[in-house]
């Protein structure tokens, strides 16, 4: 399964948002600057994870983006679908009904659904339920094991520390 880059860029923001505290809005520029991300890019993204309902966003000079809740309340699922949309990952074509292959079966070969497509469907299911138990908290608690300082250091590199 591939996800874009933006749902690496929205995972790691949510947590960035979460590591600086205080509910103060931040804007894209500075979000971006963060991990050297293209600021445009990024407001995209922001955009779809304020629909979503994961961000807010405050207009005005001193406007940006927050949480709209607690990360204990956001799976990694709920990033991938704000961020990727809620298409199957894998899309039948039907292909075992085309060609020479095709033409050597009987219509009555065709009835049950196609054993690649059951397949495949099989394994989002599973790879879906495996983010949705995921929450950023707990993301953001394993990333807290492996580097204990990482609120501070991203509070400093935003300039809230």
């Amino acid at each position: 399964m591939r996800t874009g880059k933006g749902v690496e860029w929205a995972v790691h923001t949510l947590l960035n948002l979460a590591w600086l505290g205080g509910g103060e809005p931040v804007p894209t520029a500075q979000l971006a600057a963060g991990h050297e991300l293209s600021p445009s890019y990024l407001n995209k993204q922001l955009q779809l994870l304020v629909k979503a309902g994961l961000l807010e966003s405050a207009p005005g000079a001193t406007g940006g983006f927050r949480l709209a809740r607690p990360l204990d309340t956001m799976s990694m699922l709920d990033v991938v679908l704000a961020i990727e949309g809620d298409e199957p990952l894998f899309r039948c074509s039907e292909i075992r009904q085309c060609g020479t292959i095709g033409q050597r079966c009987p219509d009555g070969d065709f009835t049950r659904p196609c054993s690649v497509k059951i397949a495949m469907g099989r394994a989002e299911v599973a790879w879906r339920k495996a983010l949705a138990e995921q929450s950023l908290a707990d993301v953001q608690a394993r990333s807290e094991t492996y580097v204990p300082a990482m609120a501070k250091r991203v509070r400093q590199a935003l300039g809230r520390d």
